[in-house]
């Protein structure tokens, strides 16, 4: 559970301000957004090393593979869950009334900036405890085993075979509300374009990216 003490600091504080909450209470002059940017960076260093310390025979493909399997929004979001992050959010009426306690995305992103908060006050160490103690008890199995192929996997794996190189994904058009929004996400191979996909959030649009472009790499 979620030390409901910290929320006297006003880091803590800031790590649960959704920008919407901005709009009703203008004396508020920042949101958790740079947390988050902040937590995202440190997250990635956390798995990384995790990783590179505790699968020793993986290559760098199969360690990135794992690496995205665990840092997603489904996963955050689930362990945002389990810690009830989303009842200490601070948010516009309106972004309540559409369910943004219950927002997946929403939630994946006040677990990064919560985490980029125990980062600038309690330290690396502290960082790391609340992620394995939060996060990666999640993956247990996968942890041993790898993770299981999905769509992303395989063109990696595909693309460093053929090409030596790794698929970029680029976001080519976001619409809708903070609560709604929609993602079309375009995969990319030695700067041409390999595939296209929708979704309401990033990761499931690069996954539906990642289809498309494996059905169009099997065609030939």
């Amino acid at each position: 559970m979620f030390d409901e003490s910290l929320l006297t600091d006003p880091l803590f504080k800031t790590a649960f301000t959704h920008r919407s909450y901005l709009n009703e209470y203008p004396a508020e002059k920042q949101s958790n957004e740079r947390l988050e940017f902040l937590g995202d960076s440190v997250l990635s260093f956390i798995i990384s090393t995790f990783l590179f310390s505790t699968r020793g025979s993986d290559a760098e493909g199969e360690l990135t593979n794992l690496r995205s399997f665990i840092v997603k929004t489904a996963s955050l979001a689930k362990a945002a869950k389990n810690l009830k992050l989303g009842k200490y959010l601070r948010m516009s009426k309106g972004e309540e009334r559409s369910g943004g306690r219950e927002n997946p995305q929403l939630l994946a992103n006040t677990f990064e900036a919560l985490l980029g908060a125990i980062y600038l006050s309690q330290g690396l160490k502290n960082a790391e405890k609340f992620v394995e103690d939060n996060l990666l008890v999640l993956f247990e199995e996968e942890l041993k085993v790898g993770p299981p192929k999905d769509a992303k996997s395989k063109l990696q794996e595909l693309s460093q075979i053929s090409t030596k190189q790794s698929p970029k994904y680029k976001i080519l058009k976001t619409e809708g509300p903070d609560h709604a929004k929609h993602f079309t996400v375009g995969v990319f191979l030695q700067g041409e374009k390999i595939g296209e996909g929708e979704g309401l959030s990033k990761q499931t649009a690069e996954e539906a990216a990642a289809k498309t472009a494996l059905k169009s790499l099997e065609q030939g």
